[in-house]
Protein backbone atom coordinates (compact mmCIF):
# COMPACT_ATOMS: atom_id res chain seq x y z
CA UNK A 1 0.00 0.00 0.00
CA UNK A 2 2.55 1.99 0.76
CA UNK A 3 4.41 1.80 -2.60
CA UNK A 4 1.40 2.36 -4.13
CA UNK A 5 0.47 5.57 -2.28
CA UNK A 6 4.10 6.93 -3.38
CA UNK A 7 3.23 5.77 -7.11
CA UNK A 8 0.22 7.79 -7.11
CA UNK A 9 1.72 10.74 -6.16
CA UNK A 10 4.81 10.69 -8.52
CA UNK A 11 1.91 10.27 -11.61
CA UNK A 12 0.04 13.33 -10.01
CA UNK A 13 3.33 15.21 -9.74
CA UNK A 14 4.52 14.38 -13.32
CA UNK A 15 0.81 14.88 -14.80
CA UNK A 16 0.76 18.10 -13.48
CA UNK A 17 3.72 19.23 -14.49
CA UNK A 18 3.03 18.63 -18.66
CA UNK A 19 -0.76 20.67 -18.08
CA UNK A 20 0.31 23.37 -15.76
CA UNK A 21 2.97 24.79 -14.14
CA UNK A 22 4.18 23.20 -10.41
CA UNK A 23 5.80 25.50 -7.51
CA UNK A 24 9.40 25.16 -6.99
CA UNK A 25 8.41 23.75 -3.45
CA UNK A 26 6.33 20.45 -4.37
CA UNK A 27 9.29 20.09 -7.00
CA UNK A 28 12.24 20.21 -4.37
CA UNK A 29 9.96 18.12 -2.00
CA UNK A 30 9.62 15.10 -3.75
CA UNK A 31 13.68 15.71 -5.13
CA UNK A 32 14.62 15.45 -1.34
CA UNK A 33 13.77 12.03 -0.99
CA UNK A 34 16.62 9.86 -0.59
CA UNK A 35 17.08 8.98 -4.30
CA UNK A 36 19.21 5.56 -4.47
CA UNK A 37 17.06 4.25 -1.11
CA UNK A 38 13.48 5.57 -1.33
CA UNK A 39 12.78 7.36 -5.42
CA UNK A 40 15.23 4.46 -7.46
CA UNK A 41 13.93 1.30 -5.69
CA UNK A 42 10.35 1.94 -4.59
CA UNK A 43 8.56 4.58 -7.29
CA UNK A 44 10.60 4.76 -10.57
CA UNK A 45 10.70 1.46 -11.32
CA UNK A 46 7.10 0.96 -11.44
CA UNK A 47 6.68 4.21 -14.30
CA UNK A 48 7.42 2.31 -18.03
CA UNK A 49 10.17 3.97 -20.03
CA UNK A 50 8.54 6.84 -21.53
CA UNK A 51 7.35 8.35 -18.56
CA UNK A 52 10.77 8.28 -17.33
CA UNK A 53 11.93 9.43 -20.53
CA UNK A 54 9.47 12.45 -20.51
CA UNK A 55 10.30 13.32 -16.74
CA UNK A 56 14.33 13.31 -17.63
CA UNK A 57 13.06 16.31 -19.81
CA UNK A 58 11.29 18.17 -16.74
CA UNK A 59 14.60 19.92 -14.88
CA UNK A 60 18.24 19.23 -14.46
CA UNK A 61 17.73 17.48 -11.30
CA UNK A 62 14.91 15.26 -12.70
CA UNK A 63 17.60 14.23 -15.63
CA UNK A 64 20.03 13.31 -12.97
CA UNK A 65 17.76 11.55 -10.98
CA UNK A 66 16.39 9.57 -14.19
CA UNK A 67 19.76 8.85 -15.01
CA UNK A 68 20.67 7.37 -11.64
CA UNK A 69 17.70 5.29 -12.27
CA UNK A 70 18.82 4.05 -15.51
CA UNK A 71 22.26 3.48 -14.30
CA UNK A 72 20.94 0.82 -12.30
CA UNK A 73 17.61 -1.18 -14.32
CA UNK A 74 18.26 -4.38 -15.00
CA UNK A 75 15.82 -4.79 -18.14
CA UNK A 76 15.78 -1.99 -21.04
CA UNK A 77 12.80 -2.27 -23.64
CA UNK A 78 12.62 0.20 -26.20
CA UNK A 79 9.48 -0.66 -27.02
CA UNK A 80 7.99 0.61 -24.30
CA UNK A 81 8.64 4.07 -25.36
CA UNK A 82 7.15 4.51 -28.41
CA UNK A 83 7.58 4.34 -32.40
CA UNK A 84 10.71 4.80 -32.32
CA UNK A 85 13.89 6.74 -30.13
CA UNK A 86 16.26 9.45 -31.22
CA UNK A 87 20.18 7.71 -31.41
CA UNK A 88 21.75 10.39 -29.15
CA UNK A 89 19.18 9.23 -25.97
CA UNK A 90 19.96 5.53 -26.59
CA UNK A 91 23.87 6.54 -26.20
CA UNK A 92 22.97 8.41 -23.31
CA UNK A 93 20.22 6.13 -21.30
CA UNK A 94 22.74 3.29 -21.45
CA UNK A 95 25.79 5.13 -21.21
CA UNK A 96 26.05 4.36 -17.42
CA UNK A 97 24.96 1.23 -16.82
CA UNK A 98 26.46 -1.65 -16.37
CA UNK A 99 24.29 -4.16 -14.68
CA UNK A 100 21.68 -4.99 -17.42
CA UNK A 101 20.05 -8.17 -17.72
CA UNK A 102 18.18 -7.68 -20.13
CA UNK A 103 17.94 -5.93 -23.73
CA UNK A 104 15.20 -5.26 -26.32
CA UNK A 105 16.65 -3.32 -29.34
CA UNK A 106 12.74 -2.91 -30.49
CA UNK A 107 12.03 -0.04 -31.89
CA UNK A 108 15.76 0.85 -32.58
CA UNK A 109 16.33 -1.88 -35.25
CA UNK A 110 15.92 0.34 -38.68
CA UNK A 111 18.98 2.72 -37.07
CA UNK A 112 21.50 0.83 -34.48
CA UNK A 113 24.75 -0.13 -35.52
CA UNK A 114 27.63 -1.77 -34.17
CA UNK A 115 28.89 1.86 -33.02
CA UNK A 116 25.77 1.96 -30.72
CA UNK A 117 25.49 -1.44 -29.21
CA UNK A 118 29.45 -2.48 -28.89
CA UNK A 119 29.79 -0.15 -25.74
CA UNK A 120 27.04 -1.26 -24.42
CA UNK A 121 27.87 -4.99 -24.82
CA UNK A 122 30.79 -4.21 -23.30
CA UNK A 123 30.45 -3.14 -20.43
CA UNK A 124 27.03 -5.22 -19.11
CA UNK A 125 28.41 -8.90 -19.18
CA UNK A 126 25.88 -10.26 -17.15
CA UNK A 127 22.98 -9.89 -19.80
CA UNK A 128 20.82 -13.06 -19.33
CA UNK A 129 18.37 -11.62 -22.86
CA UNK A 130 19.37 -10.04 -25.61
CA UNK A 131 16.56 -8.82 -28.63
CA UNK A 132 18.03 -8.09 -32.05
CA UNK A 133 14.98 -8.98 -33.77
CA UNK A 134 15.66 -7.11 -37.34
CA UNK A 135 18.37 -4.89 -36.57
CA UNK A 136 19.44 -4.70 -40.16
CA UNK A 137 22.76 -2.54 -39.90
CA UNK A 138 24.26 -4.62 -37.38
CA UNK A 139 27.21 -6.73 -38.07
CA UNK A 140 28.36 -10.05 -37.45
CA UNK A 141 30.93 -7.85 -35.01
CA UNK A 142 27.82 -7.66 -32.46
CA UNK A 143 27.07 -11.01 -32.33
CA UNK A 144 30.66 -12.09 -31.83
CA UNK A 145 30.86 -9.27 -28.81
CA UNK A 146 27.85 -10.70 -27.39
CA UNK A 147 29.57 -14.05 -27.35
CA UNK A 148 32.74 -12.82 -25.68
CA UNK A 149 30.63 -10.67 -23.46
CA UNK A 150 27.89 -12.61 -22.39
CA UNK A 151 28.53 -16.04 -21.24
CA UNK A 152 26.05 -16.33 -19.19
CA UNK A 153 23.32 -15.79 -21.94
CA UNK A 154 20.54 -17.45 -21.98
CA UNK A 155 17.68 -15.85 -24.51
CA UNK A 156 18.45 -14.51 -28.54
CA UNK A 157 16.21 -12.72 -30.50
CA UNK A 158 17.98 -12.90 -34.39
CA UNK A 159 15.24 -13.02 -36.51
CA UNK A 160 15.61 -11.45 -39.82
CA UNK A 161 19.10 -10.93 -39.08
CA UNK A 162 20.63 -12.08 -42.24
CA UNK A 163 24.26 -11.09 -41.83
CA UNK A 164 24.57 -13.62 -39.07
CA UNK A 165 27.40 -16.10 -40.39
CA UNK A 166 28.53 -19.43 -39.53
CA UNK A 167 31.73 -17.77 -38.16
CA UNK A 168 30.24 -15.57 -35.36
CA UNK A 169 27.41 -18.73 -34.83
CA UNK A 170 30.33 -20.27 -33.45
CA UNK A 171 31.33 -18.03 -31.54
CA UNK A 172 28.21 -17.89 -29.72
CA UNK A 173 27.95 -21.67 -29.35
CA UNK A 174 31.46 -21.89 -28.27
CA UNK A 175 30.92 -19.10 -25.47
CA UNK A 176 27.09 -19.23 -24.58
CA UNK A 177 26.90 -22.76 -23.67
CA UNK A 178 23.94 -21.86 -21.56
CA UNK A 179 21.60 -20.91 -23.95
CA UNK A 180 18.33 -21.89 -23.88
CA UNK A 181 16.17 -20.57 -26.79
CA UNK A 182 17.27 -18.87 -29.60
CA UNK A 183 15.92 -17.56 -32.44
CA UNK A 184 17.53 -17.19 -36.25
CA UNK A 185 14.13 -17.31 -38.35
CA UNK A 186 14.97 -16.05 -41.68
CA UNK A 187 19.23 -15.63 -41.19
CA UNK A 188 19.56 -17.37 -44.39
CA UNK A 189 23.19 -17.43 -44.42
CA UNK A 190 23.10 -20.62 -41.62
CA UNK A 191 23.52 -23.76 -42.99
CA UNK A 192 23.62 -27.06 -41.51
CA UNK A 193 27.10 -27.36 -40.72
CA UNK A 194 26.50 -24.28 -38.36
CA UNK A 195 23.38 -25.15 -36.83
CA UNK A 196 25.10 -28.72 -36.05
CA UNK A 197 27.77 -27.27 -34.34
CA UNK A 198 25.04 -25.03 -32.39
CA UNK A 199 23.34 -28.18 -30.90
CA UNK A 200 26.56 -29.82 -29.72
CA UNK A 201 27.47 -27.27 -27.95
CA UNK A 202 24.16 -26.19 -26.46
CA UNK A 203 22.59 -29.16 -25.02
CA UNK A 204 20.73 -26.99 -22.87
CA UNK A 205 18.33 -25.61 -25.77
CA UNK A 206 14.39 -25.83 -24.82
CA UNK A 207 13.65 -23.12 -27.70
CA UNK A 208 14.77 -23.00 -31.29
CA UNK A 209 13.81 -21.64 -34.41
CA UNK A 210 15.30 -22.15 -37.86
CA UNK A 211 12.18 -21.08 -40.05
CA UNK A 212 12.41 -19.98 -42.93
CA UNK A 213 15.83 -21.28 -44.34
CA UNK A 214 16.37 -22.84 -47.50
CA UNK A 215 19.32 -24.22 -46.68
CA UNK A 216 18.43 -26.73 -43.60
CA UNK A 217 17.76 -30.15 -44.39
CA UNK A 218 17.11 -33.46 -42.32
CA UNK A 219 20.81 -33.56 -40.86
CA UNK A 220 20.41 -30.25 -38.69
CA UNK A 221 17.07 -30.97 -37.07
CA UNK A 222 18.77 -34.86 -36.26
CA UNK A 223 21.23 -32.62 -34.86
CA UNK A 224 19.18 -30.78 -32.79
CA UNK A 225 17.26 -33.72 -31.79
CA UNK A 226 19.84 -36.21 -30.65
CA UNK A 227 21.62 -33.35 -28.51
CA UNK A 228 19.07 -31.22 -26.91
CA UNK A 229 16.86 -33.29 -25.15
CA UNK A 230 15.11 -30.91 -23.00
CA UNK A 231 13.46 -29.12 -26.21
CA UNK A 232 9.98 -28.21 -26.00
CA UNK A 233 9.41 -25.71 -28.83
CA UNK A 234 11.49 -26.36 -32.67
CA UNK A 235 10.09 -23.64 -35.34
CA UNK A 236 10.88 -25.19 -38.88
CA UNK A 237 8.33 -23.08 -40.79
CA UNK A 238 9.07 -22.86 -44.63
CA UNK A 239 12.35 -25.35 -44.01
CA UNK A 240 11.57 -27.10 -47.11
CA UNK A 241 14.26 -29.93 -47.19
CA UNK A 242 13.30 -31.37 -43.80
CA UNK A 243 11.47 -34.51 -44.40
CA UNK A 244 9.66 -37.09 -42.47
CA UNK A 245 13.07 -38.75 -40.98
CA UNK A 246 14.25 -35.69 -38.68
CA UNK A 247 10.88 -35.77 -37.45
CA UNK A 248 10.44 -39.11 -36.42
CA UNK A 249 13.93 -38.63 -34.76
CA UNK A 250 12.54 -35.70 -32.94
CA UNK A 251 9.93 -37.37 -32.07
CA UNK A 252 12.41 -40.38 -30.33
CA UNK A 253 14.91 -38.36 -28.75
CA UNK A 254 12.97 -34.94 -27.45
CA UNK A 255 10.33 -36.38 -25.23
CA UNK A 256 9.73 -32.69 -23.38
CA UNK A 257 8.48 -31.33 -26.65
CA UNK A 258 5.39 -29.13 -26.46
CA UNK A 259 5.43 -27.06 -29.64
CA UNK A 260 6.74 -27.99 -33.56
CA UNK A 261 5.67 -25.53 -36.26
CA UNK A 262 6.13 -27.34 -39.53
CA UNK A 263 3.78 -25.17 -41.71
CA UNK A 264 4.79 -24.96 -45.38
CA UNK A 265 7.21 -28.07 -44.89
CA UNK A 266 6.32 -30.14 -47.46
CA UNK A 267 7.78 -32.74 -47.55
CA UNK A 268 6.69 -33.77 -43.91
CA UNK A 269 3.73 -35.92 -43.85
CA UNK A 270 1.21 -36.88 -41.02
CA UNK A 271 2.98 -40.13 -40.76
CA UNK A 272 5.93 -38.39 -38.85
CA UNK A 273 3.27 -36.18 -37.24
CA UNK A 274 0.94 -38.70 -35.65
CA UNK A 275 2.45 -40.14 -33.02
CA UNK A 276 3.68 -36.03 -31.36
CA UNK A 277 0.00 -35.58 -32.07
CA UNK A 278 -0.72 -38.85 -29.72
CA UNK A 279 1.57 -37.15 -27.07
CA UNK A 280 -0.56 -33.74 -27.11
CA UNK A 281 2.32 -31.94 -29.08
CA UNK A 282 0.94 -28.44 -30.39
CA UNK A 283 1.67 -28.87 -34.23
CA UNK A 284 0.69 -25.98 -36.59
CA UNK A 285 -0.59 -28.10 -39.56
CA UNK A 286 -3.60 -29.58 -39.11
CA UNK A 287 -4.86 -33.54 -39.35
CA UNK A 288 -5.74 -34.53 -43.39
CA UNK A 289 -8.91 -35.06 -42.32
CA UNK A 290 -9.28 -32.05 -40.68
CA UNK A 291 -8.07 -30.22 -43.47
CA UNK A 292 -10.31 -31.76 -45.95
CA UNK A 293 -13.96 -31.04 -44.02
CA UNK A 294 -12.56 -27.39 -43.49
CA UNK A 295 -12.00 -27.22 -47.44
CA UNK A 296 -15.35 -29.05 -47.67
CA UNK A 297 -17.14 -26.90 -45.55
CA UNK A 298 -15.37 -23.98 -47.43
CA UNK A 299 -16.14 -24.98 -51.02
CA UNK A 300 -19.96 -26.16 -49.68
CA UNK A 301 -20.96 -23.86 -47.03
CA UNK A 302 -22.09 -26.33 -44.52
CA UNK A 303 -21.27 -30.15 -43.67
CA UNK A 304 -23.62 -31.35 -41.28
CA UNK A 305 -23.49 -35.06 -42.01
CA UNK A 306 -20.40 -37.12 -42.81
CA UNK A 307 -19.13 -40.62 -42.46
CA UNK A 308 -16.17 -40.43 -40.64
CA UNK A 309 -15.85 -44.03 -41.02
CA UNK A 310 -15.63 -44.60 -44.56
Amino acid sequence: MKNNSLLATLYTISNSIWTKKQSCESICHLLDLPWEDVLVPHILCYLPLRHLASLQRVSKQFHALIQVYLSNCRTFDLSQIGPCIPKEAFCSMLRDNKVLHNLSLQNCADWVTDKELLPVLGQNQHLLRVDMRGCVRLTRHSLVAVSLSCMHLQHLGLAHCEWVDSLSLRSLADHCGGLQSIDLTACRQLKDEAICYLAKKCLKLRSLSVAVNANITDESVEEVAKNCRVLEQLDLTGCLRVRNQSIRTVAEYCPKLQSLKVNHCHNVTESSLDPLRKRNVEIDVEPPLQRALVLLQDVVGFAPFINLQI
